[in-house]
């Protein structure tokens, strides 16, 4: 992750963009793709296809990260909207491996962005539904608006997450609200373990070279071209070739074997979030199926 941008001055130095440690901020860095069963192995990603143009409507952005308005398949439109970013853009600083945050009162801003990626209103939250940097990178606040209101207000509708696991070889689009840019490449397989500096993250999307990613980028929503609906949400990179350390994460397999792809950017997949929020948006760390990590002692 690359560290979170400060100012006019570090952006223009394109210092990283979120919290969280050396790969977590921008999503930066690319490598071979893994296979769909998580192996090392690269695999051959196909022609792209694009069936509809992925816009910035629905992304935000943050003080030093990107994110965007999404839903759940069951959210209700008079439901409280949710931003979801990543762990290492919350206000406070990275979380600490194991450190686990739910239901903090937050009074933080965000930037709505229409199609075009001008920025339409300021949305704030209330506070943060859930944030971590264990197993994956991801924070998600609930806003003071609804989702009705949002819509109503400025015709732009949330992005929905995918409840299905994305497959290798899938044309995506990482869309940045703090770059106001689109990076499209396909994804190139998975890390079983994506591990850099304290952090460890589980079952990362690995992109094809053609998303680089920079700070900044950090939080940006992956989109699924084809389905337009998230799959992942950008988050690290390897920068220069270092070896498991802040802003150069490597890959390790079942076996323990590490892989460092220079160059390589990644994001955590989101999936698994879908059966953790229940009615009204409220976090359910206890509902069936769902497996993100809980605060300690829970």
């Amino acid at each position: 992750m690359k560290k979170p941008l400060v100012g006019a001055f570090a952006a223009l130095l394109l210092l990283g963009a979120g919290a969280a440690p050396a790969a977590a901020d921008a999503g930066q860095d690319r490598a071979p793709a893994q296979t769909d069963s998580q192996s090392a192995a690269p695999t051959q990603s196909k022609p792209k296809q694009k069936p509809k143009a992925v816009d910035f409507a629905g992304t935000v952005a943050l003080s030093n990260c990107s994110g965007a308005v999404i839903r759940l398949p069951d959210s209700e439109p008079q439901d409280p909207a949710l931003v979801m970013s990543n762990g290492h853009c919350v206000e406070s600083g990275f979380p600490r491996p194991g450190e686990v945050l739910v239901d903090q009162p937050s009074t933080r801003t965000f930037t709505l962005l229409n199609a075009a990626g001008r920025g339409v209103t300021t949305l704030r939250a209330s506070k943060i539904s859930y944030a971590t940097m264990t197993d994956t990178d991801v924070s998600l606040y609930e806003l003071t608006s609804t989702y009705e209101q949002i819509e109503s207000a400025h015709r732009i509708k949330a992005l929905e997450l995918s409840a299905e696991r994305p497959a290798a070889a899938t044309a995506i689009s990482v869309v940045s609200g703090y770059w106001k840019r689109v990076y499209s490449c396909d994804i190139d397989g998975f890390a079983y373990q994506l591990r850099e500096g304290a952090w460890t993250w589980k079952d990362s999307v690995r992109y094809t070279s053609d998303c680089k990613t920079i700070g900044g980028t950090s939080g940006s929503p992956v989109v699924d071209e084809a389905t337009g609906k998230v799959v992942a949400v950008n988050n690290t990179g390897n920068e220069s070739g270092q070896r498991c350390t802040d802003n150069n994460p490597c890959e390790v397999d079942e076996n323990g074997n590490v892989t460092v792809r220079p160059g390589i950017n990644y994001g955590q997949q989101t999936y698994q979030i879908v059966p953790c929020v229940g009615v009204g948006n409220k976090i359910d760390l206890t509902a069936p199926g769902c497996e993100l990590p809980r605060p300690a002692g829970e």
